[in-house]
């Protein structure tokens, strides 16, 4: 059976060593023990760990939730929330990075070792169709792109899209948020011959009926973005 690598994001030492322990005994591997955002990054690009334990209150650094925001840049790798906090604002900010779990602290090992069987559960069921491995960029809500063939999938499912479509996307998340003109979109769409403002609207209509509508804004009179999460 594999042994799951999982790094523990958690500025209170006392406490993640606990984790750490805690972890072994179940036949996980802890791959790092880290205390901010810039290290959890770090760990993230050189050890890919499977599965990540991060604290939503991270002192002295970006919080838990700006570190899960950055980490699904990078790669798709699920996380599980601890965190002292369960009002509103706080759960629907981190519920907006489709966390698989969530420990209250403070919490006893048998809420650790449950919510640990429940994420691998969901992930061998999701894994199926997309392999944690893949290169996937989130871009809001449930929605990720793997950015090496531009297959896009909402939660599990494979969204099918034209080939316009693709070219369009790949404009749209090449510019990072940044506005894409109308002329942008005809030049690389239809680069041999010109279209009507029609055709073009209707193409962004298309992309946008695919997504959550709001995931691509048009800028009246000039084109379009893409409202990634920052």
């Amino acid at each position: 059976m594999k042994k799951y690598k999982i790094l523990i994001v958690e500025d209170e030492v006392i406490v993640a060593l606990d984790i750490k322990d805690e972890l072994e005994i179940l036949g996980y591997e802890v791959i790092d023990l880290v205390t901010n955002h810039t290290n959890a990054l770090k760990t993230v690009q050189n050890e890919l760990p499977d599965l990540i334990i991060m604290d939503i209150n991270l002192k002295n650094s970006k919080d838990g939730i700006e570190t899960a925001k950055a980490i699904l840049q990078i790669q798709y790798i699920p996380i599980i929330y601890l965190t002292a906090y369960t009002d509103d604002i706080t759960i629907e900010k981190a519920s907006n990075t489709n966390p698989v779990g969530y420990i209250t602290k403070p919490f006893k090992n048998d809420d650790l070792r449950i919510s640990l069987r429940l994420a691998f559960s969901k992930l061998s069921i999701k894994t199926k169709d997309i392999k944690i491995k893949e290169r996937l960029l989130h871009i809001g809500l449930d929605y990720y792109i793997n950015l090496d063939n531009y297959n896009v999938y909402y939660k599990n499912i494979l969204l099918k899209l034209s080939k316009n479509e693709i070219c369009l996307l790949k404009l749209l998340v090449s510019a990072r948020g940044n506005i894409v003109t109308f002329n942008q979109i005809e030049y690389e769409v239809w680069p041999d011959y010109p279209v009507s403002n029609n055709s073009l609207r209707n193409l962004v209509h298309r992309l946008r009926c695919k997504f959550d509508y709001k995931l691509i804004k048009n800028v009246h009179g000039i084109g379009f973005n893409l409202t990634m999460p920052k």
